[in-house]
């Protein structure tokens, strides 16, 4: 290891994507751990209110998480041991031949270049050693999503892939940083979960409740949280990616 002498001594987590579903519940689960939380989402009216729920230990940034000037002003500011990059945003359910190229690319312009950014500016800064960075991509990009969500599997994809990358460089450079991926699996308990469960029924003629029903038990909003504090305190080699079903976390090889 190289002679670094930031080493991480506060407990301060960024969440993207903070005002709902996985973000609310990692935020939610990491202030009761005792951390405080910046949390970045757009919706300045949701925002507020978890930040009224939450207390003092959750700052709100009204921000577009994809925004490649924000990682340098909330690092510099805040000094994070934790980022999680959970932001999204949601696929317009539709047929390849429907999709303009605005609304196939749209997953990548706002999830990879989140990605892109936060990554590359936690190698530039960088980030204190031991500090970790764990970017939320979606068990569709193993499964190689679906013709309705135009580049959506592909864009969770190059997350892992930007994430890996990240984590060479950490290693070649001994910054100490670890950068993970955790691909939780799809379910309706989310905004993003709910449209796409609702396009896959109706193309296979079925109501959301049958979908529902033959995918048995769904993953919640809370486990994807207790993820995130189990890859937060664990000692998993740097680059490591895990799924995450309802049943439990699993690393991949």
């Amino acid at each position: 290891m190289s002679e670094r002498t930031n080493m991480v001594t506060s407990a301060t987590a960024v969440v993207t994507g903070a005002s709902r579903g996985f973000g609310l519940a990692i935020s939610t689960a990491l202030v009761e751990a005792g951390t405080s939380v910046i949390g970045v989402a757009r919706d300045a009216a949701r925002l507020g209110e978890v930040a009224a729920d939450l207390g003092a230990s959750f700052l709100p940034v009204v921000a577009d998480a994809a925004d490649p000037a924000l990682p340098r002003r909330l690092i510099a500011a805040h000094h994070p041991d934790l980022v999680v990059l959970n932001a999204g945003a949601v696929p317009e359910m539709r047929p390849l031949h429907q999709h303009t190229w605005e609304s196939f690319g749209r997953v990548w312009e706002t999830d990879v270049r989140q990605a892109f950014s936060w990554c590359g500016e936690a190698l530039r800064m960088p980030l204190a050693a031991g500090s970790t960075v764990i970017a939320v991509s979606s068990m569709a990009a193993l499964r190689g999503g679906s013709p309705l969500s135009g580049g959506y599997a592909g864009a969770k994809a190059t997350m892992r892939f930007i994430a890996s990358y990240a984590a060479e460089e950490s290693d070649r450079a001994e910054l100490g940083i670890r950068f993970l991926t955790l691909m939780p699996m799809l379910t309706s308990t989310t905004r993003l979960g709910q449209v796409g469960v609702a396009g896959y029924a109706e193309r296979q003629g079925m109501t959301v409740e049958q979908f529902l029903k033959a995918r048995g038990d769904e993953v919640q909003p809370e486990q994807v949280a207790e993820a995130v504090l189990t890859l937060r305190a664990g000692q998993t080699a740097n680059g490591s990616a895990f799924t995450l079903m309802a049943q439990g976390l699993e690393q991949l090889g």
